[in-house]
């Protein structure tokens, strides 16, 4: 492989210009735009969804819909902005009707993930539902039962798995017990482990 052809070996500017071009996998024929990524490109936190909805689509940013809304609710209930994060999602075109990208779909962008990761090199990645946490930690279990757990990942990095926003919208339950209670406690979680671990100091900043 030519250094060209690695995109490892890219910016993530220049790796957004080769993922706007790319058509490895049918997504790529339905597509409106492709929904790289944004965020912090040294962040310590980076979090990884399962792909596109319609308004991502129709707009090429992550995470702008009502889930999307959801994400920013619950990040910003512990002082974590956008603008300190780095976002992205195991396939970067929308699934027809959002439905779960295939095994050959995820693996087609695959590289474009890693690259990701290998360029930003965050801290800690949340996995938001099954689909991401399943694809970077194979056989981790279901979500319901490892959310919030913190796995040791390569390079050092720490694999938080946490329920899909459109999950919690399907669920708008506060009690005890629900999956909006459990994932305040799981990002709270996360917030004590940046202020911890996190190369950024961000009381200031809360």
């Amino acid at each position: 492989m030519n250094r060209s052809d690695d995109p490892y070996a890219l910016t993530l500017d220049a790796l957004e210009e080769r993922v706007n071009k790319c058509t490895k996998c049918p997504l790529s024929e339905t597509r409106t735009h492709v929904v790289f990524g944004e965020g912090d490109p040294h962040a310590d936190l980076m979090l990884v969804g399962e792909g596109p909805g319609e308004v991502e689509d129709n707009t090429g940013h992550p995470f702008v819909g009502p889930a999307g809304h959801k994400l920013d609710d619950v990040l910003s209930s512990v002082g974590i902005s956008r603008a300190e994060i780095y976002i992205t999602n195991v396939v970067k075109c929308r699934p027809p009707g959002n439905r779960v990208p295939t095994k050959k779909e995820m693996e087609a962008c695959s590289p474009y993930l890693e690259a990701q990761i290998a360029l930003v090199n965050p801290k800690l990645i949340i996995t938001l539902g099954n689909t991401p946490t399943q694809w970077l930690v194979p056989g981790a279990g279901g979500i319901t039962h490892i959310h919030g757990s913190f796995i040791p990942w390569r390079g050092g990095i720490e694999i938080v798995p946490m329920f899909h926003p459109s999950y919690l919208l399907r669920n708008p339950s506060r009690s005890k017990g629900s999956p909006k209670y459990l994932t305040w406690m799981d990002i709270k979680k996360v917030r004590k482990w940046l202020d911890d671990n996190g190369r950024q100091r961000d009381s200031d900043r809360l």
